[in-house]
């Protein structure tokens, strides 16, 4: 096994297992950052056609990490940026629905309830029928005035996985669509979007995917592209941007595929010049690796974990957890005084719905989870 950690900068006294929340810098992304803000310093130095080579190297690693193509990918600032595209993108009919499920990441919410006080369409909320969310409680719902199911594939409160091909499936039978919101696994889990059957995705890039914040993409199956609205776009999504110098300002012809919904200013440089990076270092370190090295950690602290005290708050099997998982204490108050009690020793995991969710990355070792599960059991 190859030990990644020299990758990124030690963290001298504190274990970082919240990856979830803030996946940090590797060392290529901050050089790579330095350098871009060295051409801003001198701008005679920027390398000619950054412009364009920047966002298109992105697409490509991106492309290279889900299973699809690069003309399918825009380059956003965000989750919210692709859901938007959506929304924006498709013809609503009166009485179409779209079903969320309760306890999703309010990015799902802020999107689809105003479009329903708009009455542009209709929300529904799913309920787990169990403990937590799965694909059988979101086709149970599906009928014949869904038009889109919008969902988390893993989620950000319980680390729950789900079936997402399974929900694709039921989907296409009665003429719906699936958005799937891949920000916390897309990086961290090898993902091929042809398989999981979805017609979109949307992340965020300072996850798992090691980059700034601002930074994220939106795929868009190809056949749907040309279907969808497109309203005001960044000119370098027109044909030929290339040559802007010659473009006419009387006409405009989009080029084909899906950097239509490309964020303006999309070469912003200190941010895509370190995305570019990271995602560099993921495809040479391996999606698998990273999957495989945080759920043998997480593994490790659940054998560990006093059941005593605590419970796991993440479905029991690995099948159906992302690569982290949740833990509370069995007297809930006790949970937000242990997310205290672990930051004051500098072990630092998110606090989410009432759980401690901790997040390993290959930066993490044995080491750090034996500090954790220190401070838990004392």
């Amino acid at each position: 096994m190859t030990d990644w950690r020299t990758e990124w900068f030690e963290f001298e006294d504190a274990t970082y297992l919240n990856a979830a929340a803030q996946g940090p810098l590797p060392r290529v992304a901050i050089h790579a950052a330095e350098n871009a803000l060295e051409w801003k310093k001198f701008p005679h130095t920027m390398p000619e056609g950054i412009y364009f080579d920047l966002p298109n190297r992105v697409r490509n690693s991106i492309a290279k990490l889900i299973g699809g193509a690069a003309e399918e990918i825009a380059i956003t600032t965000g989750t919210s940026s692709g859901l938007a595209a959506v929304a924006a993108g498709l013809e609503w009919k009166s009485g179409d629905e779209v079903l969320i499920a309760r306890g999703e990441f309010p990015a799902h919410f802020t999107t689809w309830l105003p479009m329903q006080v708009m009455g542009k369409l209709k929300v529904m909320v799913v309920e787990p029928r169990e403990r937590f969310v799965t694909a059988d409680d979101f086709i149970a719902h599906i009928g014949a005035r869904t038009r889109l199911v919008s969902t988390s594939l893993v989620r950000f409160d319980d680390g729950v996985r789900l079936d997402a091909a399974k929900i694709a499936r039921a989907c296409h039978d009665a003429g719906a669509l699936l958005l799937l919101d891949v920000a916390q696994c897309v990086g961290a889990m090898p993902m091929d979007v042809r398989a999981l059957g979805a017609d979109f995705l949307t992340a965020s890039g300072y996850k798992w995917l090691l980059s700034p914040y601002g930074t994220g993409f939106f795929w868009a199956r190809e056949e749907l592209i040309e279907q969808m609205r497109v309203g005001p776009f960044y000119w370098m999504a027109l044909e030929d941007a290339e040559e802007f110098h010659t473009l006419s300002t009387g006409a405009y012809n989009l080029a084909k595929g899906a950097r239509r919904w490309d964020s303006p200013e999309t070469a912003s440089f200190s941010n895509l010049a370190a995305m570019d990076a990271s995602l560099a270092l993921l495809l040479r370190i391996g999606v698998e690796s990273v999957w495989d090295h945080a759920r043998r950690l997480i593994a490790m602290m659940i054998d560990r974990l006093p059941r005593d005290r605590y419970v796991l708050a993440s479905p029991a099997s690995a099948d159906d957890r992302g690569c982290y998982a949740c833990v509370a204490a069995r007297k809930p108050e006790m949970t937000a005084q242990m997310f205290e009690r672990l930051r004051a020793a500098q072990v630092h995991v998110s606090f989410r719905e009432g759980a401690l969710r901790i997040s390993p990355h290959l930066y993490n070792s044995e080491r750090d989870m034996d500090r954790l599960l220190t401070v838990l059991t004392v």
